[in-house]
């Protein structure tokens, strides 16, 4: 019996003991979980606290100098106060229209393509090339444009060359989404509808499509944004306007460079409206980010 006990006590000392053996071990993990835990808190507080200076900043300093002239005057003449951004406002709209309408649907059927058809090596070359065109600079993209259309096509700056420019940066934004969301529908949905007798084209508009269609929304949000925040191309394919047009074949303002035409300038005027442009852009971009995060909580395809 004494031989018994004293078993069954060694036994329950023994957790204890090992416990007690591994304490320093788990005291330096907590240590370290906690140094990276901290660590980690540190890197989201100094780079959420630098998206919040900058756009505090962008806040003070642009807001004074929003007003209705603002919104709907043209820019006055070197040197004169007042003006405003009227044309580049509607420059942009205008010519994001027209690259949506051509980038869009091409981004769109693209990304279909990869989805439901794209294999072997015509598809492995399709996805190089549109990461290759997401990966250029835009400037990059503004100086092709400007080679092809500006130069020998259509011999001027205009709102066409701008617009081509920017659906070309558009694409591999919409196209790439397209592709990675149709991939999440269920492969159950494609063959219920072969099943019932529907073509692969339909079941692919009539189902698959619809079930993504906040992918797709989301892609196409992203691109006009990005697309909508570029100078560089529309600096070498718009160039800019002064005054009110909807010429696709005359030079046309936009807000990115009309910014940038206010902010290079030495009057103080001029600066302060830079500023209020860029508050504008930014508001316009973040409406856009909004607008992608509510249709994506409402419908999103789940696997």
């Amino acid at each position: 019996m004494m031989a018994i006990g004293r078993a069954v006590l060694s036994e329950a000392r023994g957790p204890c003991s090992s416990v007690r053996v591994r304490d320093p071990r788990l005291r330096r993990r907590q240590a370290i979980s906690g140094l990276m835990s901290g660590l980690v808190a540190l890197s989201t507080v100094i780079a959420v606290g630098a998206l919040l200076l900058v756009l505090g900043y962008v806040v003070v300093k642009g807001a004074p100098a929003l007003n209705w002239a603002f919104f709907t005057e043209r820019p006055l003449p070197f040197g004169e106060v007042g003006g405003g951004v009227g044309p580049a406002l509607m420059g942009t709209v205008y010519m994001l229209a027209i690259a949506g309408v051509m980038g869009i649907p091409l981004g769109v059927g693209t990304g279909i393509y990869l989805a439901e058809y794209g294999r072997g090596r015509f598809a492995s070359a399709v996805r190089f090339a549109i990461d290759l065109v997401a990966g250029l600079p835009s400037i990059v993209v503004g100086v092709f444009v400007w080679a092809l259309l500006v130069r020998n096509v259509i011999g001027q700056y205009s709102a066409l060359a701008g617009a081509m420019a920017l659906a070309i940066i558009m694409v591999p934004l919409v196209s790439r989404t397209v592709e990675e969301m149709l991939r999440l529908v269920p492969d159950s949905l494609r063959e219920a509808a072969l099943a019932l007798g529907i073509p692969r084209w339909k079941a692919i508009l009539r189902v698959v499509v619809p079930t993504a269609r906040a992918g797709v929304v989301t892609g196409v949000v992203l691109a006009l944004a990005r697309a909508g925040g570029e100078t560089a191309p529309l600096l070498l394919t718009a160039l800019g306007n002064q005054f009110f047009s909807i010429d696709p074949l005359a030079p046309m303002a936009s807000l990115p460079v009309q910014i940038y035409t206010y902010a290079m300038s030495p009057y103080e005027d001029w600066h302060a409206k830079a500023w209020g442009g860029a508050l504008v852009l930014v508001a316009v971009l973040g409406a856009m980010s909004l607008l992608v995060r509510l249709v994506g909580k409402r419908q999103t395809p789940r696997s």
